[in-house]
């Protein structure tokens, strides 16, 4: 007697049958606690019990992707299963077909070993996600992809300067037909054989709009854990091939079995480390500030709650003083990224502009266009001195500065993405630069031994350079007010 059937109901989705102890069990298997659901205004309320459910015990419903997962399950438990969903079979593509089929292609760059890996894990598969470092060359590898299947293909992007981009490197490695570019006002049905879209310009579209597709690819894939674009993913019901593409994974085990479900099996490709000792991206040197605020400060928010403690950092005049003379002082174009638009971001750039001896001081929020954004870009690679003060969002992810020097982290953050995306945007090698210097700035307001909130999201920081084999160099400064 078998005791767990897997059934495809779609490219989607995949149906249990099972007793209903076991499926309880499963049920189990894919709950999670939320962390922080308790400040929910629906935990609060009582409207939502704080987890996450992956499995709809009702309909007997899953993501296909995890169907792999559940043999698993089976297997630890000695329950039999019986997989009919064909999702996990593999062919037989090997390295040197994937060899013969690049040289085909006649690209003007050589892919490396890596990416040559992960195209042809990507092909043997026939879903994926694929991980490897900001500033790795995921393009390339997405590009490889999309002309191996020459099939129609949908690419979702999470910004428009990431549709353009990424319309220029397909150009740029020799592709001449056609791209179909969906921004904010454009039609979205078109008869190109590749659509680059963002996902905001395609979350309200029906399942029928997806018919035409074949091929997907999520750039910037660790995003997909969020409702809207798993609603996108789920109404893809008849493409076959997916991949998914990202430089890091929060490691949250729920995270990556919705990326597993929607895209397929995880592949670490290589890692930053590796590639810094290679050659392939810049090397990183990063000063870790620690801004020692004034006693009677840190005394004052000793209780008070973390919001509060933000605020005064971010209003600190003499903060962003220390702040605006580092970025005057430094040699060669620097990002300087902050999370507060108008009670940081705006104050930092008006105050660098007003004391810098040139006119390239730029500012980059969400309210900037992408053609914008794309001109100050341009200017950053044709000169020396460039300043950006640009918001985590716009520039954590997606902008390519081939010639960016220094990066000064001007507001407190303990994200894992955030922080390696951050890093990432340095990495790029140029042909006047190996190097690139990241100033982290931290604040201490240590009261009786208790550390601030902020200075803990440096500890976890600090966590993540030595998990990644990243060297780094603290400086503990004194911060008086005037």
């Amino acid at each position: 007697m078998v005791n767990i059937t897997i059934d495809k109901i779609s490219e989607s989705y995949i149906r249990l049958q099972c007793e209903s102890s076991i499926l309880r069990e499963l049920s189990d298997r894919f709950t999670f606690d939320v962390p922080g659901a308790k400040f929910s205004p629906a935990y609060r309320h009582k409207i939502w019990d704080g987890k996450i459910r992956l499995l709809d015990s009702r309909k007997q419903t899953l993501f296909a992707g995890l169907a792999s997962s559940v043999v698993e399950f089976a297997n630890e438990r000695d329950y039999t299963v019986c997989d009919n969903t064909q999702l996990s079979v593999t062919t037989n593509f090997s390295v040197n077909m994937a060899e013969q089929f690049i040289a085909a292609l006649q690209l003007p760059i050589t892919p490396r070993d890596y990416q040559l890996r992960a195209f042809t894990q990507a092909v043997r598969n026939r879903r994926a996600v694929l991980v490897s470092p900001t500033a790795s060359g995921k393009s390339l590898i997405a590009y490889m992809i999309t002309r191996f299947y020459n099939k129609k293909t949908l690419i979702v992007v999470p910004t428009v300067s990431l549709v353009l981009q990424l319309v220029k490197d397909f150009q740029s490695y020799g592709y001449d037909e056609p791209i179909h570019a969906v921004m904010s006002g454009v039609e979205k049905a078109t008869d190109a054989s590749i659509t680059i879209s963002t996902w905001q310009s395609l979350y309200r579209e029906s399942a029928e709009y997806y018919d035409s597709f074949e091929v997907v690819i999520g750039d910037e894939a660790h995003i997909y854990k969020a409702k809207s674009l798993i609603s996108i993913m789920t109404k893809m019901n008849h493409i076959q091939y997916r991949f998914g593409m990202t430089g890091t994974l929060d490691g949250a085990e729920v995270n990556e079995l919705v990326l597993t479900g929607l895209f397929g099996v995880i592949e670490k490709i290589i890692d930053t480390a590796t590639l810094m000792k290679q050659g392939s991206l810049a090397k990183l040197k990063i000063k870790i500030l620690v801004l020692k605020h004034d006693k009677e400060a840190a005394k004052l928010l000793h209780d008070e709650p973390y919001h509060s403690e933000l605020q005064y950092i971010i209003e600190s005049p003499e903060r962003n003083k220390f702040i605006v003379n580092l970025a005057n002082s430094l040699k060669g174009n620097t990002l300087i990224l902050f999370a507060y638009v108008d009670k940081h971001g705006r104050i930092l750039h008006d105050l660098i502009k007003s004391q810098c001896t040139h006119d390239n001081v730029f500012f980059v929020s969400g309210e900037v266009e992408a053609e914008d954004r794309e001109a100050i870009r341009a200017i950053a690679e044709q000169t020396n001195n460039a300043i950006i003060v640009a918001s985590y969002g716009c520039f954590s992810q997606g902008i390519n500065i081939r010639r960016l020097h220094n990066i000064i982290f001007a507001s407190p953050t303990k994200s894992k993405i955030r922080t390696l995306q951050s890093i990432g945007r340095g990495l790029r090698l140029s042909n006047d630069k190996d190097e690139c210097r990241l100033f982290d700035i931290a604040d201490d307001l240590t009261h009786r031994n208790k550390k601030n909130y902020t200075l803990k999201h440096l500890i976890e920081r600090v966590k993540l350079y030595n998990a990644e084999s990243f060297p780094y160099e603290l400086h503990n400064i004194e911060l008086r007010r005037n």
